[in-house]
């Protein structure tokens, strides 16, 4: 099953992101990681969800413009140096990432991370034929 990202749309206005936070908590909608990236007049918030397909509508119904996209969540060695091994393979192989961003780090001697790249079919068999840990989505909604 792919594991699918949030992304919503958001003015950068004062209490926009507690609207956007507290309609999805309330609705009991589980936040499981998330990235805001902002320019002068919006942001995007982007995140990872228990349930993606609800919390589309939800936020939709709200106004707000929002869409799911398929990411792909990857585990690796929790030490300096891991996550840029996974980029130069990428890199080797001409796949571009789009963006990645931290989802977390357990204590326990890994870390995970969330990308996206236009190439997503690419990357998955260059991570299967490389042993990098792809995430499935009952791994990343259990964590």
């Amino acid at each position: 099953m792919d594991v699918k990202q949030l992304s919503v749309f958001i003015e950068n206005t004062p209490g926009s992101l507690v609207s956007l936070t507290r309609l999805l908590g309330d609705k009991g909608i589980d936040l499981i990681s998330l990235s805001v990236a902002d320019t002068a007049s919006f942001g995007i918030l982007r995140g990872i969800v228990e349930e993606p397909e609800k919390a589309l509508d939800i936020v939709i119904e709200a106004g707000f413009t929002a869409r799911l996209d398929t990411v792909i969540p990857i585990q690796v060695p929790d030490e300096p140096g891991s996550l840029s091994k996974v980029l130069e393979l990428l890199g080797s192989n001409n796949i571009v990432i789009e963006y990645l961003y931290s989802f977390m780090r357990n204590g326990g001697g890994e870390a995970y991370i969330i990308l996206r790249t236009k190439q997503m079919e690419e990357a998955l068999k260059l991570f299967s034929e490389k042993g990098v840990h792809v995430l499935s989505a009952k791994e990343v909604y259990s964590l």
